[in-house]
């Protein structure tokens, strides 16, 4: 079928299910098809674009994943002959990724198994796509597409995405064993596109070879947790992960799935890292100790701080006065202070209603800046040093007391005032400041 052709089948046709698929009718996606194709070899859809659209002919993804006998090399010239950049981001492997328009293609030369050593297998080009659907990790990945929109299923792949099935392709301790990391990818498709009952062989290959994710990097393993985290079925997967023995090996103690359960029904809006706050806090664990499951799966320095507070800090009161409300956002910031009210509700079981409530309060409240900087301070004789630091908190818990209400103006003369009272001792307080006031 030509670039120009219309698509007359209608999404339920059988012989072309995804001819409705928005992506497949792109200009951008034909003229690379079109490219691909001026060299006499068929190219199919893969991956998780096939997937998603049996389940949503709506979506367009910008990511697509191309497949195609031609060599990279090959791949490379065609593209380049019709005027498409094409960077060489894994050639060696096999892949060259085509930008045209607003997408991005991953062109990847169909490939075979020859030996098989985790992430280090080594593999033959091919033409055969069956034999490279053979290399796929679960049957729902293994699927193609032609540009028409025909299906090739050898794995049986949209049967079992209908009937919620995550099943591997051929024997599921065989294909762990090529790589550990399908161990987290299972539950993480589970949670995403699964249904009970789990399928009996992957759960008890997962079991068995458990062990095998201490050969896994520290990054690889955040990246396939906080997607899990993500999933509409974050909690039901983490109990299989719990029953296999699989979430004792990613956690350094046993995370509250309960807490979990409730932080999704009270605030289904929460983002991964508050819902691994919720699976970590606990009364015994302290800062350090958050902080260090951190540093171990490699999170980010921001991610690494969120979690910290969010694992650590007092949860807040909802029935505290507004004037608290303020003061803590104005410690903490809004983002962090409304993550703290949805993790409070998970723990105490507040109504979702009264919650959304709570969170539109405090998103209400107006928390201005503390008007005073060092520079204020130094400007009035005091050296710098610990001395202007000291003298900022003694303001500043002033101003709290205040509710926040003194301005610029008022601060300076309390200020002037702890000057003349005398040198602020190590608690932030003028010698002479006995009490607030």
């Amino acid at each position: 079928m030509s670039s120009t052709e219309a698509v007359t089948a209608e999404p339920g046709d059988p012989e072309r299910p995804l001819a409705c698929a928005r992506f497949l009718h792109d200009p951008d996606t034909q003229r690379v098809l079109d490219a691909l194709e001026a060299g006499g070899k068929p190219v199919r859809f893969v991956g998780g674009c096939v997937r998603d659209a049996l389940r949503d002919r709506a979506l367009d993804p910008t990511d697509l994943d191309l497949a195609t006998p031609e060599p990279p090399e090959r791949v490379m010239e065609l593209l380049e002959r019709a005027g498409i950049r094409a960077i060489p981001t894994g050639i060696e492997h096999g892949t060259v990724t085509a930008l045209c328009g607003q997408r991005r293609f991953e062109i990847t030369t169909l490939r075979q198994d020859v030996d098989t050593f985790g992430r280090r297998a080594r593999v033959a080009f091919t033409a055969d796509f069956e034999a490279d659907a053979a290399r796929r990790d679960f049957t729902i990945n293994a699927m193609s597409a032609d540009r028409e929109g025909r299906l090739y299923d050898p794995f049986g792949g949209r049967a079992d995405l209908v009937a919620g099935r995550i099943r591997f392709v051929g024997r599921a301790r065989e294909r762990i064993r090529e790589d550990y990391l399908r161990i987290l990818r299972f539950f993480r498709f589970y949670a995403r596109f699964g249904r009970p009952p789990a399928d009996p062989e992957a759960l008890s290959a997962c079991a068995a070879e458990a062990a095998g994710l201490a050969r896994l990097s520290a990054e690889r393993i955040r990246e396939e947790l906080l997607r899990l985290l993500e999933a509409p079925g974050a909690v039901e997967s983490l109990e299989l992960m719990r029953e296999t023995g699989v979430l004792d090996r990613i956690f350094p103690w046993p995370p509250n799935i309960e807490r979990l359960r409730q932080l999704l029904r009270v605030a289904p809006e929460a983002d991964a890292i508050v819902r691994l706050a919720a699976l970590l806090r606990a009364a015994d664990r302290g800062a350090e100790e958050i902080d260090a499951f951190a540093r171990a799966l490699r999170l980010s320095n921001r991610e690494r701080e969120r979690l910290v507070t969010l694992a650590t800090a007092p949860l807040p009161d909802s029935e505290a006065a507004e004037r608290v409300h303020r003061e803590r956002v104005f410690r903490l910031g809004a983002t962090a202070y409304a993550d703290l009210l949805r993790l409070a509700a998970a723990e105490r079981g507040t109504d979702a209603d009264r919650l959304q409530a709570l969170l539109a309060l405090v998103a209400s409240l107006d928390v201005p800046v503390f008007p005073l900087r060092g520079a204020d301070i130094v400007a009035r004789g005091v050296p710098p040093g610990p001395a202007v630091g000291a003298l900022l908190r003694a303001v500043e818990a002033w101003w709290l007391e205040q509710d926040m209400r003194p301005d610029y103006e008022d601060c300076l003369e309390r200020l002037e005032r702890l000057i003349a009272e005398g040198k602020p001792n190590e608690r932030g307080r003028s010698d002479g400041d006995a009490r607030p006031g």
